[in-house]
């Protein structure tokens, strides 16, 4: 069963505190008294937002030679959306508390209620019923009955395009990246020369209006997505759904080195299932406040390619040439939000770890190509040649890797600042070094202390930093 809001909050409250002491991410505006749902990513969030995009990108573009990038437009033709479906069928039901107005999403807050699944398939009038039937009380003042009719409500955020206000067109901030892929179909085949099965690859911001978002950043109205479309020849695209999954589900475990225990594939039922979907699955990951999508893989059809073809009225059927017919490709559609996936991310490497003379250590144990830096220098003092020689390590260090320099506070204290940011190794630079020309590297997660040559310091890392 879901937990309450206040629950969820407290289950996230150890990872929204490490967050922003290390400056992964921060509360918008904050200056401003903040803005509710907004984020900012600090100088080591954006450290890992990239490492984790670079990894995607390398995986699903760079190391197949099926795949292609694009980078589509925010800003769509208004028309998109009504081909695409979006605007009359991209809603969630919505009611409003009649005493201080809180906005709640139906279907989510019955879920909070009665657990997983409590109001699929349920029309508008029977959402409402319910929460009046069982006398639920708004989640905000605790009135009971003060809810309104359950009603849709459209995500999109609308904007206006043009040089004046009476000129202007009302147009949408994109919802999500595929559209502008499916628009871009035609461009790519003819250029890239690439056949069917190929796929279109991008990352890009969407935006959605969404009635709860919270949960820290697992739900907000800006987001990021990691997106592809896989086009395939109708009939083989259940073949290719279940590749996709497995591929996906390979590329957490054993690249960005999530704990497979925490992952799962949930396969949707036929009433969960989008109007253009013939198979769709989760993969879902076990978040503090419990088990939520990180990743969804759906078998698309031709619906989308159907749509665009007919609304702007340009043949995107593709020609194969070895079978000599044309046809429009079915869609394998792996959709991953990058936030999620960042706070999946963070919930799986925090740790407190209970250390002799109950002290407690706070560590991030990132995977290494994952953690936003990979060593840090410490001179032992900043006096008697040591802070030259430890910034003359980090001058060469910092070609090959995101290397800091830290020679603020005692030795204990900057290890400890390091295990909470999940940096994989510390080297101390002390007398020894400059008497016998070695150093000494700290492993983050054993703690274990070694001492090797300065010379042997890059080839000890490149061993280490897989």
């Amino acid at each position: 069963m879901a937990q309450p809001k206040e629950k969820e909050e407290q289950s996230l409250k150890p990872i929204v505190a490490v967050s922003k002491r290390r400056g992964f991410v921060f509360p918008g505006s904050e200056i401003y008294g903040g803005l509710s749902n907004t984020f900012d990513y600090g100088p080591n969030g954006i450290e890992v937002l990239t490492n984790l995009k670079r990894l995607w990108w390398e995986y699903f573009v760079h190391r197949r030679d099926d795949v292609l990038g694009l980078d589509s437009s925010i800003l769509l033709h208004p028309r998109v959306w009504e081909a695409s479906g979006h605007i009359s069928n991209f809603n969630d039901p919505l009611m409003d508390c009649k005493k201080c107005k809180t906005r709640v999403r139906v279907d989510k807050f019955l879920e909070d209620k009665e657990g997983e699944g409590a109001a699929t398939g349920k029309s508008l009038e029977e959402l409402t019923n319910t929460i009046r039937e069982k006398a639920y009380a708004c989640p905000t003042c605790g009135t009971i009955g003060s809810f309104t009719d359950a009603r849709q409500f459209n995500l999109m955020f609308k904007t206006s395009h043009g040089a004046s206000e009476e000129g202007a067109t009302d147009i949408y901030l994109r919802p999500e990246t595929a559209q502008g892929i499916f628009i871009n179909f035609k461009n790519v085949t003819q250029i890239a020369r690439k056949k069917v099965p190929f796929g279109i690859a991008q990352i890009g911001k969407s935006f959605r209006n969404e009635i709860m978002a919270r949960q820290f950043i697992f739900r907000t109205r800006e987001f990021e997505q990691m997106e592809m479309e896989f086009f395939c020849e109708p009939g083989t695209q259940k073949e290719w759904f279940k590749y996709w999954v497995d591929y996906c589900m390979d590329w957490l475990v054993n690249v960005v080195g999530l704990k497979k225990e925490n992952l799962r594939v949930r396969e949707h039922e036929k009433e969960e299932l989008s109007f253009y979907s013939d198979s769709t699955s989760d993969i879902e990951y076990k978040y503090p406040f419990g088990w939520g999508e990180l990743w969804g893989i759906a078998s698309r059809t031709d619906y989308d390619l159907t749509q665009h073809e007919k609304f702007s009225s340009e043949d995107l059927k593709y020609h194969d040439l070895d079978q000599k017919k044309k046809y429009l490709p079915y869609v394998v559609e792996p959709a991953l939000g990058l936030n999620r996936l960042f706070l999946a991310v963070l919930c799986d490497a925090y740790e407190e770890e209970k250390l002799e003379k109950d002290d407690i250590r706070t560590v991030l144990r990132f995977g290494k190509r994952v953690s936003p830096m990979k060593v840090a220098i410490f001179p032992l003092m900043k006096k008697d040649g040591l802070d030259a020689k430890a910034k003359e390590i980090y001058a060469d260090l910092r070609n090959h890797w995101y290397v800091d320099y830290d020679e603020s506070g005692a030795i204990g204290k900057r290890y400890r600042r390091h295990d909470e940011i999940g940096t994989p190794f510390c080297i101390t630079v002390d007398y020894d070094t400059m008497s016998d020309g070695t150093v000494t590297i700290r492993e983050r997660d054993s703690m274990k202390q070694e001492r090797i040559p300065v010379s042997e310091i890059k080839s000890y890392l490149i061993q280490r930093m897989v």
